[in-house]
């Protein structure tokens, strides 16, 4: 019996990298899935990728979750499609890449905190609403960050949003665990992404060697963890940030900082 069978459920930023491992994971675990990216040409990225690898029999909806109409949209769809939302991963994101503190702009801020925390409210809100009326309740897994407790410079708005996601996830969980519903946080730190490909190699493996397992976790790596928390097997598990970083929150300091 696979894990997912007939469950919905929904992935955000299930454009490329992490989020195509998460909605490949819960395909293949027999879910129904519902993938999304921020605009049509990336939703239909995400999905030609899992359509390459074989893996059919889900939809996708463009979302940019930031967008009270597109969330409510999103969720429209996969309520006609499919009747109900099981599990929840909210993977989509805005990295914030660029300019220092004092360079930041307003607009800049808020442009990565809509997406990355009023979003991600927004997708849990309209899943909560479905979830309470049903049964079997559900299942919100959150995307946070190592970067919310371990800071790292010129990333101010995506360390902020990150921090406001691990206070988001605790405080629902203590608000909807009595009603049925589990609410959990995955805090990945270096991931292999595309953006790796075009780093020189002495950087790449400069990065390793700071990290106590010496490799970078993969997209499937991340996906694993979510499903755990998504599933039965950590049904008591609840409001908690599980972190999947190859042990870098656990040093005082890197590798080669000499002290």
């Amino acid at each position: 019996m696979k894990r997912f069978e007939n469950k919905v459920v929904i992935v955000t930023g299930a454009s490329r990298n992490t989020g195509v491992e998460i909605a490949d994971l819960f395909i293949r675990e027999g879910a129904k899935v519902c993938t999304s990216g921020s605009t049509l040409e990336s939703t239909q990225n995400g999905a030609n990728e899992l359509r390459l690898r074989g893996l059919d029999g889900f939809i996708s909806v463009p979302c940019d979750i930031g967008n009270e109409a597109d969330v409510k949209a999103l969720f429209a769809k996969v309520m006609e499609t499919y009747g109900r939302v099981d599990v929840l991963v909210n993977n989509a994101c805005d990295q914030g890449i660029g300019g220092t503190f004092e360079e930041l702009t307003s607009d800049d801020f808020f442009k990565v905190i809509k997406t990355n925390l009023l979003g991600c409210f927004q997708m849990c809100q309209n899943a909560v609403k479905i979830m309470l009326k049903q049964e079997s309740k559900g299942v919100i897994v959150n995307l946070g960050s190592n970067v919310s407790m371990r800071a790292i410079k010129n990333r101010t708005a995506y360390v902020a949003s990150k921090g406001g996601i691990d206070a988001l996830t605790r405080s629902m969980a203590v608000d909807l665990a009595p009603k049925g519903i589990r609410i959990n946080e995955v805090a990945p730190g270096y991931i292999y992404t595309q953006r790796w490909d075009v780093l020189p190699e002495d950087v790449k493996t400069r990065r390793r060697n700071n990290i106590p397992l010496r490799k970078e976790a993969s997209g499937k790596d991340i996906a694993d963890v979510v499903a755990f928390l998504a599933s039965d097997s950590s049904k008591n598990i609840c409001g908690e940030r599980i972190v999947v970083d190859g042990g870098c929150s656990a040093q005082h300091m890197p590798t080669d900082i000499d002290f």
